[in-house]
């Protein structure tokens, strides 16, 4: 495989605070040898210092999210403690499918299928563990498993129809 079709563009959905298993899942990919390009948004303390204050909008938000998922091949949502619960979490799926992106779930150290966001349950291509074989399957495409955070089999909830970009 050349350096170039390692190189993987993504945007990784995940609750704010879950930026250190973002830094994680990066590490664990490069250590596999993958050129991870990651576009998603971080909770630098500058940037919630203005979300905080009312000084970016939701629209703002939206505009941004929508052009970094546009750039990304596929979508890669950690599944954390809170993912589920996270209103901008599920907003990112659901663009990400309206865009026909690839929508990969992956447990994070610790995630469970409670953890599993309403609309990844809906648009998700694949769910994996953590393990960064599968998670390569899974954003190249080559696999489209279904698993629960123990690497066991798990029925999907629906039908998956999203592809690779």
């Amino acid at each position: 495989m050349n350096s170039e079709s390692k190189r993987k563009h993504i945007f990784i959905s995940h609750h704010h605070a879950d930026d250190a298993q973002v830094d994680n899942l990066t590490s664990l990919l490069s250590r596999s040898g993958y050129d991870i390009r990651n576009s998603s948004i971080r909770a630098k303390p500058a940037n919630q210092r203005r979300l905080d204050k009312g000084l970016v909008s939701d629209e703002t938000i939206r505009r941004l999210l929508r052009r970094k998922i546009s750039w990304a091949g596929t979508v890669v949502v950690l599944i954390g403690q809170n993912t589920h619960s996270r209103p901008w979490v599920n907003w990112e799926i659901e663009q990400a499918n309206k865009q026909g992106k690839r929508i990969v779930g992956v447990y994070a150290r610790g995630g469970t299928r409670a953890d599993i966001p309403d609309a990844l349950e809906e648009y998700a291509t694949t769910i994996v563990g953590w393990n960064s074989k599968r998670i390569m399957a899974a954003i190249d495409g080559t696999e489209n498993l279904f698993q629960n955070p123990d690497g066991s089999p798990m029925q999907p909830t629906y039908t998956p129809t999203s592809g690779t970009c």
